[in-house]
């Protein structure tokens, strides 16, 4: 009995760490934010890009790595991979490459820079990605559910990542955590100023 025990937990652990593996390493942490809308991943490669968009529909790429993007336009040749990436977006006619880079909890100006991209209904379906898809491309995914979506924060918080609540830096005492538990929308925040 502890065998069969033991042999199924085996199972158990083995699929989780392959599912993980795939997840990470060969399909990008891809996956919808809202389907058809909103998509989020970590870094695809430039040479697998445009399938992904073509697949998808994508007609926007919302790039949030390398926060401080000042040096990257004053200095592309010191940023190869950003090249490379804007080259192989842009190599499927009608889809737009944004450099929205922002630190791990995004500034009002990274969120301005968001917001004009998502704004724009012509932009959709976007893909907005960061390194790993693990850390900002699911804060800013939680960010399109409550701002455009009307999700609640907490549900949004949750549905950033399956174990949000399990130590996570999205569990409510963690930084991200707390950054969508006290997210305001610009709704939001335009009424308390006429107040």
């Amino acid at each position: 009995m502890k065998k069969t025990i033991l042999i199924a937990l085996g199972i158990i652990v083995l699929a989780g760490v392959g599912k993980y593996v795939y997840d990470v390493n060969i399909d990008h942490n891809f996956e919808p934010v809202v389907e058809g809308k909103v998509y989020r991943s970590g870094t695809i490669p430039p040479e697998d890009l445009p399938d992904y968009i073509k697949k998808y529909n994508i007609k926007s790429v919302v790039d949030l790595r390398r926060p401080g993007t000042d040096d990257q336009v004053n200095n592309p040749e010191q940023h190869p991979e950003l090249i490379a990436e804007k080259t192989a977006v842009e190599s499927v006619p009608g889809t737009k490459y944004f450099d929205v880079g922002s630190e791990q909890i995004p500034d009002q100006a990274v969120l301005d820079k968001y917001f004009a991209v998502m704004d724009n209904p012509d932009n959709y379906p976007v893909l907005v990605h960061c390194y790993h898809g693990e850390g900002r491309a699911p804060l800013f995914g939680a960010i399109y559910k409550i701002e455009y979506e009307g999700v609640p924060n907490d549900q949004a918080r949750k549905e950033a990542r399956w174990f949000a609540d399990l130590g996570s830096p999205f569990a409510k005492d963690n930084r991200k955590g707390k950054f969508l538990l006290n997210y305001k929308t610009r709704e939001q925040k335009k009424k308390e100023e006429n107040k």
